[in-house]
C-alpha cells in the first residue's frame, strides 16, 4: 500500500520541492497552500497517513491546524516544520501532540527518515536476512533482546542500525510497550535537552504547561538514541546520570521521576576513537557498550543484496502500478559485484529509479545505473555542452553577464526538453540529466520564479 502524505506549506517553491522529494521516495502526495485548505483535504476520504505542516502560515497557523487534527483524530501523525525563530512554537506543538519537528533548512533524507520513524506499524516490517553473517548478527541480537542491558549499535550509514534496534525491542519482554526514537543529530542543541528530559510549566519562554520528555515517553519500553556521537559533551554528562540513577528530572522541575527504560544507542563513528579524542565521554561509552553490535555494510553481506533488491522491487512496482518485474542474470551479477558505498539506502534509491524506467518486465544490466558512475557520465555530456557555449561566447566577445544568462537559459531549456521526453516524470529527468533529485527541484523552483512554464504529467498527457 502506498503511503499518503499531506504537505501543508504556503511557500510555493518549498512546497514544490517537498512534493518532488517525497514523490521520488515513493509516497503519494496531497498538498495544501494553507491550513484552511488542509482542513478541507482532511474532510475527504481516504484520510492521509501523515501530515507535514509549516507553523507560520497566513491567518491560520500550523499550531491551530494541529489543534484541529487532534480534536478530530488522536492517531494521525503530524510533523511540524519550523524556522529558527519558531522554536518556541515547536515546543508548543510537541505538547499538543505533534510527533516531531524539523528546523529549516533540512535535508530531504532527514524528512524521509522521520516519516518512516512515525508511520504506523513500522516495527512489524519483514526483516530480510539471508547472508550467514547477517543471520549470525540477528541470532545474537535475539539472545541479548531477552536481557535488560543497554546496547550499542555501530556501523556505516544506511547499514540498518535502526531496523536492528526495532528487532531487539520486538523480541524483548518490552515489546508491548513503546519504542521511542530520537535522532541526536537532527535536533538543535538548544532543544535537545528539553526534548530528552521534558520540562515543567514556566521552565523557559514558551513552556506554557508541563511536557514529558523522550525518557518518560519510553517508560517501560525502549529508547533509541540515534547517532549519539553527535550529542554535546555537556549533555552526555546528564545522560550518564539518568542512566546511572535510573531517574530523570524535568527542566524546571524538583521531583525525580523513576525510570524503567532500556537504552539502545547507535553511531556511525568509531566511538572508542571518539573517546580517545576527548569528543565522547569514556564513562558514558562503557555504560552504553554493554552489548556492542557492529552492523555490516551491504558489501560485507553480499547474499542479502538480491533478496533485498527483489523485495524493494516488489514494493515499488506495486506503488507505480506496474506488472511484476524481475532481474536478468546479468543484472543480478551486476548488483552483487557493485561495492554499495551508500548501503541499503543506495540500493533503495536504485530500485526506485529502475522500477519507473525499466523498458520491460525483465530488467537488464545496462538499466542499472549506479549513482556514482551514471552521474559522472551524464554530467560530462552536459558539461561539454556548457563548455561549448563558453568557447562560442568568447569568440564573439559577449560579457560575463550575457554569458551567464545564455548558459542559464540553455540549461533551463535542457530541463524543459527532458521533461517533455520523460513525460513529466521528474525522477526520469534527474536520471537523464545526471543530477540529483534535490538539484532538479532547486532548478525547477528557480525556473518558476523566472516565469518559465514547467510542463507536468497532465499537460504532457
Amino acid at each position: 500500500m502506498v503511503t499518503k502524505v499531506l504537505v501543508v506549506e504556503d511557500d510555493f517553491a518549498l512546497r514544490s520541492a517537498l512534493i518532488a522529494s517525497l514523490e521520488v521516495s515513493g509516497y503519494k502526495i496531497l498538498s495544501s497552500e494553507n491550513a484552511e485548505s488542509a482542513i478541507a483535504q482532511l474532510a475527504k476520504s481516504p484520510m492521509p497517513d501523515m501530515v507535514i505542516t509549516d507553523i507560520q502560515m497566513g491567518e491560520m497557523s500550523g499550531i491551530e491546524l494541529l489543534k484541529f487534527i487532534r480534536k478530530n483524530n488522536q492517531q494521525l501523525p503530524v510533523i511540524l516544520m519550523t524556522a529558527y525563530g519558531d522554536v518556541s512554537d515547536a515546543v508548543e506543538a510537541m505538547k499538543l501532540g505533534a510527533c516531531d519537528y524539523l528546523q529549516k533548512p533540512f535535508d530531504p533524507d532527514t524528512l524521509t527518515d522521520l516519516i518512516e520513524q512515525y508511520l504506523p506499524d513500522l516495527g512489524e516490517k519483514e526483516i530480510i536476512i539471508v547472508d550467514p553473517a547477517s543471520i549470525k548478527i540477528y541470532e545474537y541480537a535475539q539472545k541479548i533482546a531477552q536481557t535488560l542491558s543497554n546496547v550499542l549499535l555501530s556501523g556505516p550509514s544506511g547499514a540498518g542500525k535502526e531496523v536492528l534496534a526495532k528487532f531487539i525491542h520486538q523480541n524483548s519482554h518490552r515489546k508491548e510497550q513503546k519504542f521511542v526514537a530520537i535522532n541526536c543529530a537532527a535536533i538543535p542543541e538548544n532543544m535537545l535537552e528539553s526534548t530528552l528530559f521534558g520540562y515543567e510549566k514556566g521552565a523557559f519562554t514558551g513552556a506554557h504547561q508541563a511536557s514529558p520528555g523522550k525518557f518518560e515517553q519510553a517508560q517501560g519500553g525502549t529508547l533509541l538514541l540515534d547517532e549519539i556521537s553527535e550529542m554535546p559533551l555537556a549533555l552526555q554528562a546528564k545522560i550518564l546520570r539518568v542512566i546511572q540513577e535510573k531517574e530523570v528530572e524535568r527542566l524546571g522541575g524538583k521531583k525525580e521521576i523513576k525510570l524503567d527504560v532500556r537504552i539502545i544507542a547507535t553511531t556511525n563513528r568509531d566511538l572508542k576513537s571518539e573517546v580517545e579524542q576527548k569528543r565522547f565521554r569514556e564513562d558514558l561509552y562503557y555504560r552504553l557498550n554493554v552489548f556492542p553490535i557492529h552492523c555490516l555494510s551491504l558489501q560485507q553481506r553480499p547474499n542479502d543484496i538480491l533478496p533485498l533488491a527483489s523485495s524493494l522491487l516488489a514494493k515499488y512496482e506495486s506503488a507505480n502500478g506496474r506488472k511484476p518485474l524481475a532481474f536478468s542474470s546479468e543484472a543480478k551479477a551486476k548488483l552483487i559485484s557493485y561495492s554499495w558505498p551508500g548501503n541499503v539506502r543506495e540500493l533503495d534509491n536504485l530500485i526506485q529509479r529502475v522500477s519507473v524506467l525499466a523498458n520491460s518486465e525483465i530488467i537488464e544490466a545496462e538499466e542499472l545505473v549506479f549513482e556514482n558512475s551514471g552521474a559522472l557520465e551524464n554530467n560530462a555530456s552536459i558539461s561539454s555542452v556548457l563548455s561549448q557555449n563558453i568557447d562560442e561566447a568568447e569568440e564573439v566577445g559577449v560579457t560575463d553577464k550575457q554569458l551567464g544568462n545564455d548558459m542559464r537559459n540553455h540549461e533551463y531549456q535542457l530541463i524543459i526538453d527532458s521533461l517533455a521526453k520523460c513525460n513529466g516524470k521528474k525522477k526520469a529527468v534527474a536520471e537523464r540529466l545526471g543530477i540529483s533529485a534535490r538539484t532538479l527541484r532547486y532548478k525547477l523552483a528557480k525556473m518558476r520564479e523566472a516565469g518559465y512554464c514547467i510542463p507536468d504529467k497532465r499537460s504532457l498527457a
